[in-house]
């Protein structure tokens, strides 16, 4: 009897080594911690019920929101869904800034599971087009950072921030009502941003008490979560858990980040004139920012922060996998040689950053594995030309009965957001986009 127990002991401990060994799915790893936190036990673990595919994730601006869309670009192409992507004369997004309708998405890319590009939110249209039991998710950013961010980023394509000659946040904040026009088309950049793409009136006070309960019920009604950039990690374990996925479907690496000189730091003077210009979107972060912390309360501080480490050496360890065993500097886009991996300059006040593949990945890794590390510092200019490209292939393949109605033309009432127009994409768009 002893010797049987002792075979079977090496049997497991054999098969453990040749399951690491073989690079066992990373969420794997986590159950035996999952279970030992009795604040979980009352919820399915990841992995032990079905995965939540149909996501709506609506893309705010300066969020950090790109990395998201990266992320859930990847887990559609894993799991084999469908994205809703824009039609061309939208560019790669939903036509911003128009109100969001059906009438926005490719025809190649109907009936979607998940939707993820930026847009104005229009919860009717987005019930229309999603399943049923579709889960909302957005992101929101502390107000004065993410300002800071949008008036660098978006100085060439606002005209309030234009007309600040001398490109100062201070200039700006001397007499924000002289630069600030609210019915210029892209005025949305220069004031409550955060409140434009959640549908709402940028140019409501944080004090109208009545309309801010208003829109933060029917923010909480309709979002299932609302992560937070500052909590980036913290917020997609409860999204793991939300969606029962595994630690796999959450690993990213960041993208569409600004060079450091390029970033200034705020006086608190300076912070809370920015807060109280932007005192909607001040009032929706600091209620959804408190709702994050009590959800993870709920599920447990000490849990979620073990989770946060697993989810972070993980990260680590394939960062240093896809780039020869170092972790990557990130590169200007100048500096980058592969025309899919660089990323969309906004203007030449601001540089930003990407990341460049080593020239000996393919001689070390299989094509697959390659393409897990192409994909992941891929920006969504080109990613959204590639999901386009492969999805419009396998639409063209389905039969005439499988066919998605088609929408109706557009009608567009303003013209479309300059952000990215058709000539400044990379010299490798459309349809010559190379994954491998």
């Amino acid at each position: 009897m002893l010797r049987k127990k002792i075979f079977l002991f090496i049997v497991a401990i054999s098969t453990l080594s040749l399951l690491l060994h073989q690079g066992i799915h990373s969420s794997w790893i986590m159950e035996p911690f999952y279970f030992s936190c009795p604040s979980l036990q009352s919820h399915p673990a990841p992995g032990l019920k079905p995965k939540h595919t149909n996501v709506a994730f609506l893309k705010t601006h300066k969020t950090a929101s790109s990395t998201m869309q990266n992320l859930l670009f990847r887990f559609a192409e894993r799991n084999n869904l469908t994205v809703a992507l824009p039609v061309q004369s939208c560019a790669h997004q939903f036509c911003y800034p128009d109100t969001f309708t059906s009438h926005f998405v490719h025809p190649h890319t109907l009936p979607p599971n998940i939707i993820t590009s930026h847009m104005r939110f229009n919860k009717t249209e987005l019930q229309w087009l999603m399943p049923n039991n579709t889960i909302y998710i957005t992101i929101l950013r502390e107000p004065s950072a993410m300002f800071e961010s949008s008036f660098t980023y978006f100085y060439h394509h606002c005209q309030s921030f234009m007309r600040v000659r001398d490109g100062s946040l201070e200039t700006f904040f001397t007499d924000p009502w002289r630069y600030y026009q609210a019915k210029e088309k892209d005025s949305m950049y220069a004031r409550n941003t955060l409140a434009f793409d959640l549908g709402l009136d940028k140019d409501r006070s944080g004090e109208d008490e009545e309309y801010v309960q208003a829109s933060l019920a029917e923010v909480e009604k309709v979002f299932s979560l609302v992560m937070i950039a500052e909590y980036f990690d913290e917020s997609l374990v409860l999204l793991r858990h939300l969606l029962s996925w595994d630690l796999d479907d959450i690993l990213y690496f960041k993208l569409n980040m600004r060079k450091a000189s390029s970033k200034r730091s705020l006086t608190p003077g300076l912070a809370t004139k920015i807060r109280s210009w932007n005192s909607l979107d001040a009032r929706l972060y600091d209620h959804f920012n408190a709702s994050l912390w009590r959800q993870i309360s709920a599920l447990g501080l000490a849990c979620v922060a073990q989770e946060v480490q697993f989810l972070r050496q993980a990260q680590e360890k394939l960062m240093r996998s896809c780039f020869d065993g170092t972790v990557p500097l990130l590169r200007s886009a100048s500096q980058i040689k592969n025309n899919n991996l660089r990323p969309w300059q906004p203007s030449g006040k601001v540089d930003i950053m990407g990341y460049d593949l080593p020239a000996n990945l393919s001689r070390r890794y299989s094509s697959q594995a390659q393409e897990l590390c192409f994909k992941l510092i891929m920006p969504e200019v080109q990613y959204t030309q590639v999901l386009l490209q492969s999805q419009s292939i396998r639409y063209q393949l389905r039969s005439p009965q499988q066919s998605y109605p088609l929408p109706l033309p557009i009608r567009r009432t303003t013209p479309r957001h300059p952000q990215v127009q058709q000539s400044q994409l990379p010299p490798s768009a459309p349809g010559s986009v190379s994954v491998t």
